[in-house]
Order: C-alpha cells, then structure tokens, then sequence
C-alpha cells in the first residue's frame, strides 16, 4: 500500500484558490529541499491538502524529480479529488499522513455542515466530538 503525504495550501484562501492553481498547470508539482525518505514508496499515493486545519482535497503522487537548483520535485497528477474534510493541525513542508486516509467525496456528494477543522479540534480536545 503506498504512502500519503500532507502538505499545506498555503496562501489559499478558499477551495477555489486551490481549484484555480490547478487548472491553471498542465502538470502540477510542488519544489521540496529533501525529498521524502521513503519516497519510492509514496509514487501511487496521494498528497492530502490541508486548508483552514482541514484535509479537503487529494492529488495523485506521480512520482519525483530532481530540480536545476537541487531541490526536489513532487509530480502530481493534474487532478484534484475532493475528500471527506477532516480536521489536521498546519505543520510546514509535507508531512507523512498518519492512519487511514479520508475517502473521496461522490459527484454531487454534499458534505453536510462540516465544522472547520480549527474548531472541531478544539471540541475534540473537549471530548465533545
């Protein structure tokens, strides 16, 4: 089974900044200083973006690449998937995504009133949810 990533959108201030990124790159990727350790082991999982302390999306891990300035490359698949929301603290770079991914919200699934992820961490750390 293949390893997911998390990685921050960062500077998006909706889904639809997030939307708007993608389409506007044939081929999507995001510029890293080191490359994941087990990175042979990410190629066919999936980077989970997290926006407002929220998983919201996925995007397909195609694999990485070397860049000009030695940084690496995350090629991802030019496709963004909607996800099930669920509440993730911000870290910096990407991370490993711990435990069982979130799945992939149906055409037309409407997610309900979904807390932001901000608060429904707050509750749980309340015991209320």
């Amino acid at each position: 089974m293949p390893l997911n990533l998390t990685k921050i959108a960062f500077g998006a201030q909706s889904y639809a900044d997030i939307e708007k990124w993608y389409a506007a790159r044939r081929s999507p990727n995001l510029t890293t200083r080191y490359r994941p350790t087990k990175w042979e082991k990410c190629i066919g999982g999936s980077l989970y973006w997290i926006h407002q302390h929220s998983i919201v999306a996925r995007s397909e891990i195609l694999g990485f690449s070397e860049t000009k300035d030695g940084r690496w490359s995350i090629d991802l698949k030019p496709e963004l998937v909607r996800v099930l929301p669920r509440p993730k603290r911000a870290h910096q770079g990407w991370r490993y995504l711990k435990g069982e991914p979130p799945r992939d919200l149906e055409d037309g699934e409407d997610i309900g009133d979904a807390l932001p992820g901000k608060l429904q961490l707050k509750l749980q750390k309340l015991g209320l949810v």
